[in-house]
């Protein structure tokens, strides 16, 4: 088009984009108008120079996908998309080689280039945080809230997304002892549980603590400030502060794949001195609600004393009138507790959870409750263990004078089979769970596990290839005091090191006895034809020398043919990378052309 239409429909697109981002700065924008302006390119391609910047800007929007997703499957998208680039690019340079010639060379470039990408990736400094910034999957779709209402678990427990990963560095707990502590819920308004008011902050009591297991936890992103540690916690090897309540928080949120390691102890006192405020805030209930459920409780504490006995007597009631573990209870109306309790009994383990605390306070016993996960998959081959967003689970504490903070799982009273085997070994619905989720084949369990191992390292070793963990594997790998100079020094004497294999390589080749042969009878054909008045420029190329070669036909006698051949011809730095090209085929074509 004209140049005028052109910058027209450049300030058009470009005042587009402005409206609707309504900036032109950020990661969308960038992205938007690089591939804009590159399909204007298009609009204005009239040789070969243009066509190599479009190839050239093709790769940056390749990369530019790394804003989006840095996961295996993209990777290997990208890698294929960069193939087809790049068999273009090899296109743009010998039009004549056929198709299955550029993909052997533009794969055989890709290939050259691994040595120098591992060397740069190794040596390379690293810096802190992402590289491309946060990618649109760092920000999960689903995961645990600090909020507990009726069916918010369930809807939970249809994603099989993975919330974290634990690896083990010891003893293994067994899986009824797998409970990953997250939000502590305090208050209650009829319907949903909350934290609640942060109090002052006071340092937990941890007594008697007795089986410590340590481990390691790779958190996926989920944009909140809280970790996750085994029951109970009390080290870290990150900076994060451990709350009153024993929840884990940070300053800021999880945007990106976290990995810590932590120190859990099985048997424990949690709080046994608790203060006043905190037992009066673990006894607030809404008033007028749930009248019903006040009666039982009352009735419970009428017959005893012991909180020991008011406890079993609520995981009995659970126990013993038939109610029902299920993915799909029906909805509850304003007296939640109370229909949950005495008509539908049918529920899900945040129905199981409130029900128990909303008890435990009416019996003047204090209670709160947790939030997390409870279980997971165990994978051999990469001996670590998997916990979903389909492990999400909420259980109660009770505090008991002597004893302090006491974890009570009424889910266990009703269905225990959650909590040693999982959640489709429990719900009556399991049709209702993923398919993955239920019993799949075995090859199709094993083959969603290899594949997990696999994006598991990728994560450790390509994505979570930070400052600490570089320094961590030059120094295995010998270098002692590792700096910034060192690895500088290193990178670029590795580099060097591949560059001159490479050109030994190439000079090999070059020296070769065939190659020396139809160059010469090349050289000589150009001197003939500069003896006709076509001489070759120094800068000419065979391709453009054919051309003019065939533009002189009317005055130079074979001038058809010797273009002919001056196209056929490739110099052996062409050659060498195209296998189907044979450069004795042009050999006798062109000494007769001489001998002629």
């Amino acid at each position: 088009p004209m140049r005028w239409l052109l910058l027209t429909i450049t300030f058009a697109s470009v005042g587009g984009i402005l409206i609707e981002f309504r900036t032109l700065f950020g990661r969308e924008v960038g992205v938007t108008l690089l591939i804009l302006l590159t399909t204007l390119k298009f609009m204005e391609l009239r040789g070969p120079r243009d066509a190599m910047v479009l190839v050239y800007l093709a790769c940056f929007i390749i990369i530019t996908n790394f804003f989006y997703s840095q996961s295996i499957p993209s990777a290997l998208y990208m890698l294929a998309t960069l193939l087809v680039t790049t068999t273009a690019w090899v296109h743009l340079h010998g039009q004549s080689i056929p198709l299955g010639g550029r993909l052997r060379i533009a794969s055989v470039l890709l290939l050259q280039a691994i040595p120098l990408m591992l060397i740069l990736f190794v040596l390379f400094p690293r810096v802190q945080g992402p590289l491309w910034g946060l990618p649109q999957d760092a920000f999960a779709s689903t995961g645990l809230d600090d909020k507990m209402a009726p069916g918010s678990f369930a809807r939970l427990s249809l994603s099989e997304e993975v919330a974290f990963r634990v690896g083990y560095a010891g003893q293994t707990p067994l899986r009824e002892q797998m409970y990953w502590r997250g939000p502590v819920l305090w208050e209650f308004d009829g319907r949903t549980w909350t934290p609640g008011e942060a109090v002052a902050p006071a340092a937990p009591q941890f007594t008697d603590t007795t089986q410590p297991i340590d481990y390691s936890v790779t958190l996926e992103p989920h944009n909140k400030t809280w970790l996750f540690a085994l029951d109970m916690p009390d080290r870290l090897s990150i900076p994060a502060r451990l709350t009153h309540d024993f929840r884990i928080l940070r300053k800021d949120p999880v945007k990106a794949r976290l990995r810590y390691e932590a120190r859990s102890h099985l048997g424990y006192r949690a709080n046994p001195n608790e203060a006043k405020r905190q037992i009066q805030r673990a006894l607030q209930l809404p008033p007028s609600f749930n009248p019903r459920t006040r009666q039982l409780a009352a009735g419970w504490r009428a017959d005893s004393m012991d909180d020991n006995a008011v406890v079993r007597a609520a995981l009995a009631h659970f126990s013993q009138q038939n109610f029902r573990y299920t993915l799909q209870p029906p909805p509850l109306g304003a007296h939640s507790v109370d229909e949950f309790l005495f008509e539908t009994r049918q529920g899900f383990c945040e129905h199981y959870a409130s029900s128990f605390v909303f008890l435990m306070r009416a019996a003047q016993i204090p209670a709160r409750v947790v939030t997390g996960y409870q279980g997971g998959e165990f994978n051999a081959l990469g001996n670590y263990y998997i916990v979903r967003q389909s492990d999400a689970h909420a259980w109660a504490e009770v505090w008991l004078p002597g004893q302090g903070w006491v974890r009570i799982d009424p889910t266990a009273a009703i269905a225990p089979g959650r909590i040693e085997r999982g959640l489709s070994a429990a719900v009556t619905d399991a049709a209702a769970l993923p398919f993955m989720a239920r019993n799949p084949p075995d090859w199709m369990r094993k083959l969603r596990l290899n594949w997990d191992a696999l994006a598991n390292q990728w994560n450790q070793w390509v994505l979570g290839y930070d400052t600490e963990r570089q320094f961590a594997f030059l120094t295995r790998l010998g270098m002692e005091s590792v700096t910034w100079q060192k690895m500088a020094l290193n990178m670029m004497a590795g580099v060097a090191f591949i560059v001159a294999l490479f050109a030994l390589f190439m000079l090999r080749h070059l020296f070769k006895r065939q190659p020396d042969k139809v160059q010469a009878a090349w050289l000589k054909l150009c001197r003939r034809l500069a003896k006709a008045g076509l001489p070759r420029a120094a800068h000419e190329g065979a391709q453009d020398y054919a051309a003019r070669v065939a533009a002189a036909r009317a005055t130079l006698r074979y001038a058809t043919k010797t273009a002919s051949i001056l196209r056929r011809y490739k110099p052996s730095s062409v050659w060498l990378l195209h296998s189907s090209y044979n450069p004795s085929s042009v050999y006798p074509q062109i000494a007769q052309m001489d001998a002629d």
